[in-house]
């Protein structure tokens, strides 16, 4: 496994509607900060995407990776074959080692299985040809369903991103997600969290933590992938929790990151 960050690490930094920074977080800074860390990959999402920057500063950021010899992947939504032919011929020329996608369209929902397997079927060859790996984020999908839609398919081209909150949506196990599809992942996405009963007894909170700091077992999510013999990306994220300020949360979401980087290295050395 090889440990990384990415441009939802530092959400609050680079900005979103509703909160938005005087100065937000460019594609540049989050390289500086993965160097700093002492990190050899960056994942750029689709809140800081590789495809919008302008051409001089792309060309920078793809100058400064190579020296710093830091690894990229890209991050997107949907399943469009068009959109994604265009991400995978982008990733290619950008050097780009994983593209990922979140399968929602843009109102929210998620396609029929039916929908997503000929999406990714028309995809096969292009990848091939890109020598590029795509990772289906599992979002709001139920594990078995995932692992149903991709097994067909039968493309080592083809792959899950799985972020270890996403099953709490559905709800499912993070640790089911881990034990079905795991043998198919290719980048994970470490955020740890806690879930808490309300005073009342009626309800409950999920709430983010720093890697190691949660109810995430990240000792056995490592184990787990070690004994199938696959090594994904591991790629630190949080859901930071707003402060009384912007700029506190942005305070509070680097000391996170950096938290969550050293207690990592315990388990991820690269």
């Amino acid at each position: 496994m090889k440990l990384g960050i990415s441009s939802y690490t530092y959400a609050w930094a680079i900005g979103f509607p509703g909160a938005v920074p005087d100065h937000p977080l460019t594609a540049l800074q989050l390289l500086e900060k993965a160097r700093d860390l002492g990190v050899g990959l960056v994942q750029f999402g689709p809140n800081l995407p590789l495809d919008q920057l302008p051409e001089k500063e792309l060309h920078e950021v793809v100058k400064r990776a190579d020296s710093w010899r830091i690894d990229l992947e890209m991050g997107t939504q949907g399943l469009d074959p068009d959109h994604l032919r265009r991400q995978i011929q982008f990733a290619r020329r950008m050097g780009v080692i994983l593209l990922k996608t979140t399968p929602e369209r843009a109102d929210g929902t998620v396609p029929l299985r039916t929908e997503m397997a000929s999406c990714l079927r028309a995809l096969v060859d292009d990848l091939v040809e890109g020598d590029l790996r795509l990772a289906v984020d599992n979002s709001r999908i139920p594990a078995p369903d995932l692992n149903e839609l991709l097994n067909p398919l039968g493309s080592p081209w083809l792959g899950v991103a799985l972020d270890t909150a996403n099953p709490l949506a559905i709800p499912q196990g993070w640790q089911l997600s881990v034990r079905v599809l795991g043998h198919r992942t290719l980048s994970v996405q470490i955020k740890d969290f806690v879930v808490q009963r309300a005073w009342h007894g009626m309800g409950l909170t999920v709430e983010g933590r720093p890697a190691g700091k949660g109810q995430l077992n990240i000792p056995w999510l490592v184990d787990s992938f070690a004994a199938l013999r696959v090594e994904p990306s591991a790629i630190v994220e949080s859901w930071t929790p707003e402060q009384q300020t912007l700029q506190e949360t942005v305070t509070l979401e680097e000391a996170w990151a950096k938290q969550s980087v050293e207690y990592l290295r315990r388990f991820i050395p690269d």
